[in-house]
């Protein structure tokens, strides 16, 4: 009886010592208002640059979905609604050439197809009907026609076969590609003056409810436009073949004076199909093909100059081994014939086209925390960084002359859509996404760099609560992100499945490292972590957490790690080799290379960064695999994944949390039905959050959850 006494006390006393209280609600904005935060994206100006269409996304709770819609913007008047799809989306907006119709894709019926809708308003058109739906499509410059890439339909033979067999599929040999058509858009617009859907008047989803039918406005039409019960629309010409063959198409891009198209032929539409991109240019009239730039690795992503006479793409140069880490080439080729050449050799990063205007060519790219807009002369290869816009630029359209722009901006809040002129670049915005979060204790967000375990210095972004006190100790949560070749930058909302902001309004700091292998820094860093994955990403995360515990506002015995992807691998690589934190959590990672390998959709990752196959160098496998520690592990793991992920398979997840499990490690493995490498659903994408808030409110804030 004694005996049983003094274990009670002993009991009692360690409770008390841990501190477990009950968790008091969640400070800060609802998980429920960050998910449903409205965003705007994707500008796309006007030929003569009056005016800007973009997609606003939209949180449908009881649908289940992110709505994504196409609003418009003219100078100086507010933006306003133009779609509206039922039970869909309505996406990748595109101005005629004459600036009066907005062609976009929307899922009005079994597959997306792409739909006609005046500038000024009114009711969406359907002008294709393809089987397989439309993938991507561009305007003619003569605005008479479009073309589109969209997946062949199933074959009789195919059919016959799973009418006989059933279903099933040869790996890396049967395909359904995708392919190059031509749709006579003038003739559907003369053939159906007055018409607009092919469904009845119950079925429109344009012109939201209680929208305007003013000019300028977007609502349905009135008198002739509008149709009735019994009204049958005409069936729509069949589309134009352009291409056939045992090959895929892809990114398309028309020539100003109309003769060509341009684009990507690859040997399968898989995801890999990249490395086999060779650069082809078709005659429309003839319907011929030639190719223009080809061999090894990728050749892709054309953009015409504007006199027709060149074209610029992407090379990787023959380099199909360590393309995932090193510098693209940016090359320019006369399509008369020759040798391409290489422009912006010398500028180390990443280089995204933005356009090539008669200005120059406009391209962006990570410097450091900053994404920058520069101009290349194509003649002489001078690169001019435009210094007087906003630290960080997402995306940049230009009118048809060059003379203006619209820009997606991420601002120290939300991102916003910008009109400005090329000229002296004088901005004027034109959303104002920002006035959600105008009242949200939001902390406060600084750039600090450390020192690795090797001497690399690395950069990362602190987040500290509005009443920070340097004299005090804060819990610490460290937040990983994907890539390895993702970015961390201050932001306002900076989470996505992790209550950043919840945190800091509950009293903690955040720290979001750039590990090596991160954007923005050029490609020597982003090799370094290359045969040296998971232990030199360990020693930039551990070496930042010693950064701040050196500054004495850091409470070592409250801290948590967690990521996705990357992210994900490299918080179980912290799970089984490092007992710093008191909580981890792991979302989408990589436990085994050896499993990752064999079942990703991208194999070459691995063989890239590692060097390697399993079956050469098992050795190096074994020494970056979080699981070849898992006798050491000793951190409560929380695992997150979708049961159906292709880029990092769930197998991993399965690994992992078996052999916590037979370590005696406390842990929780959720998975997350029907979903991929991402959680795109907002009931889920809460879930996801509301576990990691549970987690670690029990491991790191010592709360039992509500």
């Amino acid at each position: 009886m004694r005996t049983q006494r003094v274990g009670l006390a002993a009991l009692i006393v360690s409770i008390a010592a841990i501190a477990i209280t009950r968790a008091e609600g969640v400070p800060g904005p609802r998980f429920e208002e960050e998910i449903a935060l409205r965003e705007a994206a994707v500008p796309r100006i006007s030929p003569d640059g009056t005016r800007v269409v973009f997609q606003v996304r939209t949180t449908d709770w009881q649908a289940n979905r992110f709505d994504s819609e196409l609003w418009l913007a003219v100078r100086g008047q507010p933006p306003f609604p133009l779609s509206r799809t039922a039970d869909g989306s309505s996406s990748s907006p595109k101005w005629s050439p004459d600036g009066r119709w907005i062609a976009f894709l929307a899922r009005r019926g079994e597959q997306a197809q792409i739909h006609l809708i005046r500038a000024e308003g009114g009711e969406a058109r359907p002008v294709t009907e393809a089987e397989k739906g439309v993938d991507e499509f561009e305007w003619a410059p003569d605005g008479q026609h479009l073309a589109f890439t969209s997946s062949e339909p199933e074959n009789a033979e195919a059919k016959q076969r799973e009418k006989t067999y059933g279903r099933f599929a040869v790996e890396d040999q049967e395909y359904q590609h995708q392919h190059l058509w031509l749709v006579d858009v003038a003739s559907i617009l003369a053939q159906r003056p007055h018409q607009t859907l092919c469904f009845p008047p119950a079925a429109r989803e344009d012109a939201p409810e209680g929208s305007s039918t003013e000019p300028g406005a977007a609502g349905e039409t009135e008198g002739p436009e509008k149709d009735t019960q019994e009204s049958k629309c005409p069936p729509l010409p069949p589309a134009r073949r352009l291409t056939r063959g045992d090959f895929t198409v892809r990114s398309i891009e028309w020539s100003p004076d109309g003769s060509r198209i341009a684009f990507e032929r690859r040997d399968h539409p898989d995801i890999l199909s990249f490395f086999t991109a060779d650069l082809h240019l078709l005659d429309v009239e003839t319907g011929e093909s030639s190719p223009l730039a080809s061999g090894p690795g990728f050749d892709g992503g054309p953009r015409w100059s504007p006199d027709s006479k060149w074209v610029l793409y992407y090379s990787d140069q023959g380099n199909t081994t360590s393309n995932f880490y090193r510098n693209g080439n940016l090359m320019k080729i006369s399509v008369a014939g020759g040798s391409p050449q290489r422009l912006a050799a010398d500028f180390d990063e990443q280089i995204s086209v933005a356009g090539w205007t008669p200005n120059g060519i406009y391209f962006l790219a990570w410097q450091r925390m900053q994404r920058q807009l520069f101009l290349l002369d194509p003649d002489s290869g001078r690169i001019e960084p435009i210094t007087s816009l906003p630290e960080r630029i997402w995306s940049v359209d230009f009118s048809a002359d060059g003379s203006f722009a619209a820009m997606e901006v991420a601002t120290r809040a939300m991102d916003e859509i910008y009109w400005t002129t090329t000229t002296f670049w004088e901005l004027e915005q034109l959303t104002h996404m920002s006035e959600q979060i105008a009242d949200w204790a939001m902390g406060t967000r600084e750039v600090v760099r450390w020192p690795s375990h090797d001497g690399t210095e690395i950069e990362g972004v602190l987040y500290k609560p509005d009443d920070f006190d340097p004299n005090r100790k804060y819990p610490l949560f460290v937040v990983i992100h994907g890539g390895p070749t993702g970015i961390d930058f201050p932001r306002a909302v900076p989470g996505t499945v992790y209550p950043i902001l919840q945190w800091l309004a509950k009293g903690a700091l955040v720290l979001r490292p750039n590990y090596r292998g991160s954007a923005g820094y050029g490609e020597g860093f982003r090799s370094l972590n290359v045969r040296n994955l998971g232990v030199g990403d360990a020693w930039d995360v551990l070496s930042g957490v010693d950064h701040l515990t050196r500054q004495g506002f850091v409470d070592e015995n409250r801290m948590g790690a967690m990521g996705w992807s990357q992210g994900g691998y490299i918080s179980a690589f912290l799970t089984t080799s490092s007992d710093r934190f008191q909580a981890i959590s792991v979302g989408a990672g990589i436990s085994d290379w050896m499993t990752y390998y064999v079942n990703t959709d991208i194999h070459p990752f691995t063989r890239q960064y590692l060097a390697s196959t399993p079956w050469e160098d098992p050795e190096i496998y074994a020494r970056t695999s979080p699981i070849t520690n898992i006798r050491n592990a000793s951190t409560p793991t929380l695992i997150q994944h979708g049961e159906f992920d292709r880029r990092v398979p769930i197998p991993n997840a399965y690994e992992l949390y078996q052999g916590l499990q037979d370590v005696g490690v406390d842990t929780k493995l959720i998975v997350y039905k029907g979903f991929g490498h991402g959680i795109n659903k907002p009931k889920e994408r809460l879930a996801a959050i509301q576990h990691n808030w549970d987690w670690f409110a029990k491991y790191v804030w010592r709360e039992e959850p509500d």
